[in-house]
């Protein structure tokens, strides 16, 4: 029973400050998500492409642990998108987006994936979200991204899947504009209300926070001296997380903030390369290591005068 993962599998053209990618290179929700989660454990990725998509590439992800066996190869163009980050990495500016064969994309859960225990799913219309939750068997736990795009289209259909799933993780801009609250922890207990047991904000460079009923933990971004591209560090923090949760098996308070913590690690390995470079230059004990260094940073004893 593994960690089932539905979402873009896309190319990218990118360029920050400090670099740019010179070709096209592996990009979306299900890649950053699997190129982080399958460093603890084995992903089962749902997706489409064209018959133009580097598979030869996406195949060595295929080596780390990742079964393409629902990435589905059609007729057509592969998703593509092009953008470029303002120097502070906060913001940025579309330069182009092909959805191609994406477009038409209808998840199909293979029938032997259907016992998934933990389900990401990816930033993608919260109609075909609900469509995989219908497919799937008693999923232990589920968690789904949207974003502003859909919170302002779909927001019927997102009110219904927000009451079958057990976490929504969103940045700070999109949890304000899903509730039409600017306080954080107030909209946070706003999803609450409507279904989710957790919320998780992510905050980029100032770090998450964990919300659920009366508890909250907030992990910081780790402090890094280079920085190239903050595309899909999001996702990754989401591997990361539910990754470390299929891990662990349980859903205590302790385990969730563990799961933080490793989301956290994964996200601030995404960021240190362009697409998913880092991710297959690193190993789990660079992982753990990183985890160690989350603990050193924020420990500390009670004073004792």
């Amino acid at each position: 029973m593994g960690l089932l993962v539905v979402g873009s599998v896309a190319l990218d053209m990118v360029e920050t400050p400090f670099g740019k990618t010179e070709k096209e290179v592996l990009g979306g929700s299900a890649v950053f998500f699997s190129a982080a989660a399958s460093l603890l454990e084995k992903v089962r990725i749902v997706g489409v492409v064209g018959r133009d998509y580097p598979m030869a590439e996406l195949k060595r992800l295929a080596e780390r642990g990742i079964d393409l066996a629902g990435v589905t190869v059609i007729d057509g163009e592969s998703f593509r998108w092009a953008g470029k980050y303002s120097f502070d990495l906060s913001s940025r500016e579309t330069l182009e987006t092909r959805l191609g064969v994406f477009a038409s994309f209808r998840p199909t859960i293979p029938a032997e994936w259907r016992d998934s225990r933990f389900v990401f799913l990816g930033n993608i219309d919260p109609e075909l979200q609900l469509d995989v939750l219908n497919q799937v068997e008693k999923p232990q736990f589920v968690a789904c991204d949207t974003m502003n795009y859909w919170i302002q289209g779909k927001r019927t259909a997102l009110l219904k899947l927000l009451e079958r799933v057990d976490c929504l993780m969103v940045n700070d801009a999109e949890i304000r504009e899903l509730s039409g609250d600017w306080h954080i922890h107030r909209a946070a207990r706003w999803v609450i209300a409507r279904g989710p047991k957790y919320v998780v904000i992510k905050q980029g460079e100032h770090g998450a926070i964990l919300v659920g009923e009366g508890k909250t933990f907030y992990v910081p971004a780790f402090p890094l001296e280079e920085v190239y591209d903050p595309t899909g560090a999001g996702d990754a923090f989401a591997g990361g997380f539910m990754a470390r949760l299929k891990r662990s098996g349980s859903l205590t308070n302790a385990s969730l903030r563990l799961a933080m913590v490793y989301g956290s690690a994964m996200g601030s390995f995404a960021v240190e390369r362009f697409s998913v470079q880092r991710f297959l230059e690193i190993t789990d004990v660079d992982v753990a290591a990183r985890v160690k260094a989350y603990r050193d940073l924020v420990h500390f004893e009670p004073d004792q005068a």
